[in-house]
């Protein structure tokens, strides 16, 4: 069986390895460090590390004081509370003025599982996708998670990371170099293709490899990055005549919404999406990825859906 690793925990250590090296980065956290894991950052580096407690909107203006006065911040709490609860502080100190924050998102999606929908984030990447200038990934693992961390703390600019609650298996090994804004072709096909992002990615490969024994060949494709979005990867995936999407988020707003509109641009094709529809309730993450339709057999009928209608 392939290796669980937390992403959170590979954020967690790589901020503290980065902050070790750069005394300009700088930790905010909003009363949640044991959950985001930035509590690794809070023991070695307590002078550089801001609790600032159940105060998310506080917490964005103070970090985009930080990135003006040069600092490198990364500010971290669950996703349904940034950018939820704090929009119109991201939108007005960190979009607008292109600042130097790194807000990464823990606890993305429906598998925060028992919390409930209180705490399930299913609308952030509609709402940060929606602001101009913002770098927006969504990691399929713990190895993804570290290069994307690193890649957001070289690169200038307002950043949003989204990471999954549960641990989640590896994609890929050591050897994997993330690149900013570029898709990654896990598996080649020409009958359709599948582009995933965060845990959905795994389901995809799963999900392909169950086709082929049904004599339907899958390319698949991991979006890393949403924005700016590998558009050149989407037109030639087009190619193969139907693609599906699949992403632990709603279906309006998100990487369907974000492929549809290249697709439609340069190369309309039948799309099929398999995402969210509305609220989900409390439940273990298995079983609510089962009841919400985000698994392997559920892409397959997507992609069985889409190749009809080419």
């Amino acid at each position: 069986m392939a290796q669980e690793v937390s992403l959170r925990e590979a954020y967690g250590q790589t901020l503290l390895e980065l902050g070790l090296e750069n005394p300009d980065i700088v930790v905010l956290d909003a009363d949640l460090s044991r959950s985001t894991m930035t509590h690794f950052f809070a023991q070695k580096l307590p002078e550089r590390f801001f609790d600032c407690g159940v105060a998310e909107q506080n917490m964005i203006s103070i970090a985009a004081g930080l990135a003006a006065s040069g600092k490198i911040a990364f500010a971290s709490t669950f996703a349904v509370f940034a950018p939820g609860r704090c929009f119109d502080q991201i939108r007005m100190s960190i979009a607008q003025p292109q600042s130097n924050v790194k807000i990464v998102a823990t606890h993305g999606g429906i598998t925060v599982g028992e919390d409930g929908s209180s705490h399930q984030s299913v609308e952030d990447l509609a709402l940060i996708c929606s602001l101009p200038g913002f770098t927006v990934i969504v990691p399929a693992d713990a190895i993804e998670t570290a290069q994307a961390v690193e890649a957001a703390a070289a690169s200038y600019g307002p950043f949003y990371i989204r990471l999954c609650r549960p641990k989640s298996r590896l994609i890929y090994d050591q050897d994997y170099r993330f690149r900013l804004g570029r898709a990654v072709t896990l598996r080649q096909g020409k009958d359709a293709a599948i582009i995933a992002i965060g845990l959905m990615v795994k389901e995809a490969l799963e999900a392909a490899q169950n086709l082929k024994q049904e004599g339907i060949d899958c390319r698949v494709l991991n979006m890393p990055t949403l924005k700016p979005i590998d558009e050149a990867a989407i037109i030639d995936a087009a190619e193969t005549g139907a693609i599906v999407t699949a992403e632990e988020h709603l279906e309006h707003g998100g990487l369907g919404s974000l492929v549809a509109q290249v697709a439609a641009r340069h190369r309309p094709v039948p799309m099929e999406m398999v995402a969210l529809h509305g609220y989900a309730k409390s439940g273990k993450p298995d079983e609510l990825l089962v009841r919400y339709g985000l698994t392997a057999g559920d892409i397959e009928k997507a992609v069985k859906s889409a190749i009809k209608r080419k």
